[in-house]
């Protein structure tokens, strides 16, 4: 670096706010932490031969897409570009140092964003958990990365994207976090079931449904539950970019709706089965993360504490669905939980947001103008602005994942399902009580009322 360039980025850094960017540099760390964590609890809801196959690919989304976010992800993501996707502005990161986006560095802000991509990737590829082969997975998460996941956050968070234009009301990710990962992981696990190419030709590799099984190490779970819970608590205060009373606000209001969700989840399961369920804690904190996330810099701690509630009685009947016999007639497999938490409930929080979010709590931070929601604002068009985020969401991740993932398993070497002997398919009741030594008898049996057969 020529003296001249080194003075240049210094006197950029001059003119960040050192009390800010020392706020988002600590969320960042304790934000990159729930990348491998939800890798983990994928590990923890597998059978444990599987373990370490299912956590295999949230490391390679913390190392693919720092790569990708580098060389093409950020500039795709906040290049100016059109109102869909970015330009080469910023391909290789030329450019990105010490000038200030906000009062952060452009550097800083690209690090942070690039925890939210790997995390979605990292919820994404788990449907692929326990059928699907590693390998694979490497271009599809580049290319998903490149053309899924940059896109969608251009269109909602960037100065260009059209979404944001149009007045959509997403805080910290309810559409391009929770509806694009549980939509991609929905993409996988239906073509693993009914593949197109090499994969379909393959005599040994046979699509079939997995079995329900238990959980095979609840300490995986959690751990797991721990970090993520931590580390979303950094996700939405640090979302604001600065440090200020909306900072403060969103760490609490998200904290409070995990907690209402958690505990919702649990006391119906123990009102149920007369058992306390970790699993249920796990899925009730996550049912509530999930509903806060798009809002939690719009809406007051009253609020938050019923979309907690309502994210797990909702989460919860959602689940239901996986356990059905038409979902296994149809293969349908959702090892990790992904479409009862994330879809659903992420496509009800881009909702409620709607109807909820507060012109008066979005202005905590002495700069944001929204004009609100429906129910305490008026505001009635906000309801459609994110009915069709969510399904331009939906959409395009599903239909966009598909296609890559069925390109990828075209190629020689590259099939996307695993071969027959390496596809646990589920157990008996006596090999499962001889696999897993009773550790999991109170925790995988959510419903008293024969929804749930341990087969």
């Amino acid at each position: 670096m020529s003296a001249g360039s080194a003075s240049s980025v210094l006197e950029a850094w001059k003119q960040c706010d050192l009390t800010d960017t020392l706020f988002v540099l600590v969320c960042t760390v304790f934000c990159w932490a729930i990348i491998p964590a939800v890798g983990l609890a994928y590990s923890g809801y597998s059978h444990r031969r599987n373990g370490m196959a299912s956590f295999m690919p949230g490391i390679l989304s913390i190392g693919v897409c720092s790569i990708q976010w580098f060389v093409i992800g950020y500039s795709f993501a906040y290049g100016g570009g059109s109102g869909v996707i970015g330009d080469f502005k910023y391909a290789f990161h030329r450019g990105v140092l010490s000038e200030p986006v906000g009062t952060i560095p452009a550097i800083l802000f690209s690090e942070f964003q690039l925890v939210f991509e790997a995390t979605v990737c990292a919820i994404a590829v788990g449907g692929a958990c326990e059928r699907g082969r590693t390998l694979p997975l490497i271009p599809f998460i580049f290319l998903w990365g490149t053309f899924i996941y940059c896109p969608l956050a251009h269109m909602v968070w960037s100065e260009t994207g059209f979404l944001g234009n149009l007045g959509v009301l997403d805080f910290a990710g309810g559409t391009p976090v929770h509806v694009c990962s549980s939509a991609t992981a929905a993409a996988l696990s239906v073509y693993l079931s009914y593949p197109l190419f090499r994969s379909k030709k393959s005599a040994v590799r046979t699509p079939s449904h997995l079995k329900l099984h238990r959980p095979g190490n609840s300490m995986s779970q959690l751990i797991a539950l721990v970090i993520i819970w931590n580390s979303w608590l950094a996700f939405d205060a640090g979302t604001t970019l600065s440090l200020n009373f909306k900072s403060i606000m969103a760490l609490c209001v998200t904290n409070l709706c995990a907690s209402a969700g958690a505990m919702t989840w649990l006391c119906l399961t123990y009102f149920e089965t007369g058992k306390w369920s970790l699993d249920s804690t796990f899925m009730g904190a996550i049912a509530g993360l999930v509903m806060i996330t798009p809002s939690a810099g719009f809406i007051d701690m009253p609020t938050s504490f019923f979309f907690g509630v309502v994210g797990a009685i909702v989460g919860r009947q959602a689940l239901r669905i996986k356990f059905t016999k038409l979902a296994a007639r149809l293969r349908w497999v959702d090892n990790g939980d992904s479409f009862a938490t994330h879809f659903v409930l992420g496509t009800l929080a881009t909702i409620s947001t709607g109807l909820f979010a507060q012109k008066s709590v979005a202005a905590y931070d002495g700069a944001t103008d929204i004009a609100g929601g429906v129910i305490f604002d008026g505001n009635t068009r906000q309801l459609g602005i994110q009915a069709l985020e969510a399904v331009i969401g939906m959409t395009w991740s599903f239909v966009g994942s598909y296609i890559i993932f069925a390109l990828i398993d075209c190629i020689p070497g590259l099939e996307v399902l695993a071969k027959d002997e390496d596809i646990v398919a589920g157990m008996d009741a006596a090999e499962m009580e001889e696999s897993f030594d009773g550790q999991c008898e109170d925790d995988y049996h959510p419903f008293k009322n024969g929804a749930v057969t341990l087969e």
